[in-house]
C-alpha cells in the first residue's frame, strides 16, 4: 500500500523505490481524474451546444473528447506500470478532479467555449505543476508524460479561445 493506504502498489521489477512509485501513482491519479472529467466536459458541450456555428463547434468539441480519452488512457497507463491501481471510474473521477463541476444547462455555443476554456486553462496550470513535481521527485518520465498532455492541452485551449479572443 502507499503511504496513504489508498492504493495498493502492485509489485514490478521498475527500478524506482516504492517511495517515489507512490508519490507519483497518487499524482497521476489526481490527473487520471481531471482528464476524465475534461473529457466528459467536452462531449457535454458537443450534445448540448446550439448557435450559429453550430456544426464546427460540434465537431470540434467531438474532438476534443476523443483527444481527452487518449489522455485518459496514457495516464492511466503510466499509473499502472509504476504498480499503481487506476481508479477511472467516473464516481472516482468526480471525487478526485482538479477541475471545476462543468454546468448542465449551458446551450449557447460561446457559453460551451469560454466554460471549456476556464477548464483547459486550470488543468493547463495544473499540469505544469505536475511537470515540475515529477521532476523534482526525480521521475524524468512521468514530468515527459505531463509535458506531453500540457502541450496538447494548450494548443486545445488556444483553439477554443481563438473563437472568443479579439485583437
Amino acid at each position: 500500500m502507499s503511504k496513504a493506504g489508498k492504493t495498493p502498489i502492485h509489485p514490478t521489477k521498475n527500478s524506482m523505490n516504492e517511495n517515489l512509485r507512490a508519490s507519483m501513482i497518487e499524482l497521476l491519479q489526481k490527473h487520471l481524474a481531471s482528464s476524465i472529467d475534461l473529457s466528459y466536459q467536452a462531449k457535454q458541450a458537443h450534445w448540448n451546444v446550439k448557435g450559429s456555428n453550430f456544426i464546427g463547434v460540434h465537431l470540434m468539441f467531438d474532438r476534443l473528447h476523443e483527444e481527452a480519452e487518449g489522455y485518459v488512457d496514457t495516464i492511466a497507463e503510466r499509473l499502472t506500470a509504476l504498480g499503481g491501481q487506476a481508479r477511472g471510474t467516473v464516481h472516482a473521477s468526480a471525487e478526485a478532479t482538479l477541475l471545476d463541476p462543468y454546468p448542465l444547462d449551458l446551450v449557447d455555443s460561446m457559453d460551451h467555449l469560454k466554460r471549456l476554456a476556464d477548464s483547459y486553462a486550470k488543468w493547463g496550470g495544473a499540469l505544469r505543476e505536475a511537470v515540475e513535481e515529477a521532476d523534482e521527485a526525480g521521475d524524468d518520465l512521468t514530468a515527459d508524460l505531463f509535458t506531453e498532455v500540457g502541450r496538447a492541452i494548450d494548443k486545445s485551449l488556444y483553439f477554443l479561445e481563438s473563437h472568443f479572443q479579439r485583437a
